[in-house]
């Protein structure tokens, strides 16, 4: 396992077993640390900067949550993406992303749409250098964008629950071949709907949006699968 952990920065009032804690888990959402990855406590430690206690209790705890499984003789695994997490995730998924764009399309400022466009161009200026990281982020900008533009609180509150799986596929589904170039075109499509106060269209374009990132994932792990 490359060094890709930093050390731990006691700079807030939380107990040092919490900050490992979020430290590990933002590492398995964002795709650092990568689904099947075996997960050496005292590598972990090494890297954060701390001693093995609160990395074996932040491993404890985040087997709880499902990011991690231990195997029995071998250790401890950031666990698969499973096919029934895919599929039960991007099935709500798709459905609230579609009706934030239907609302979005018929109540959005010009000013957030004005920012859906910009985002758009940075994504497109990011595909021409493969930068995943920024490509990732931006694509969060989009949605949120989209969400905030439905002007219903309590849609996005519930698509809030979902940020630590969908935060996790995304990074993934991003990365696989092709995958930069239709996102940018899917994107592209939603904002031409919505500018044009095409309620039917964006919803329609949203859920297909959601379905094709949800067949990439899926591909990547059949692909992946040991």
């Amino acid at each position: 396992m490359a060094d890709r952990l930093v050390p731990i920065k006691l700079d807030n009032y939380k107990p040092l077993r919490e900050i490992v804690f979020e430290h590990l888990r933002e590492a398995i959402i964002t795709g650092m640390l990568r689904p099947g990855e075996r997960l050496m406590e005292l590598q972990l430690a090494e890297e954060m900067g701390v001693s093995r206690t609160p990395v074996r209790e932040a491993i404890r705890k985040l087997e709880l949550e499902g990011l991690i499984i231990m195997v029995a003789r071998r250790g401890a695994y950031v666990s698969d993406l499973s096919m029934r997490d895919i599929a039960e995730t991007f099935e709500i998924r798709g459905a609230l992303e579609s009706l934030a764009a239907g609302l979005a399309a018929e109540r959005i400022a010009p000013e957030e749409l004005e920012q859906l466009e910009r985002t758009l161009v940075s994504i497109g200026e990011c595909i021409e250098t493969s930068d995943i990281q920024q490509i990732v982020t931006l694509d969060e900008e989009f949605h949120a964008i989209l969400f905030a533009a439905s002007r219903n609180q309590r849609l996005s509150q519930i698509v809030s629950n979902l940020r630590e799986q969908i935060t996790r596929f995304r990074r993934t589904s991003l990365s696989t071949p092709g995958r930069f170039k239709a996102v940018f075109q899917e994107h592209k499509g939603i904002v031409e709907a919505i500018s044009e106060r095409n309620s039917n269209l964006a919803q329609a374009l949203a859920k297909e949006h959601i379905e094709n990132a949800e067949h990439s994932l899926m591909e990547w792990v059949r692909e992946h699968k040991v």
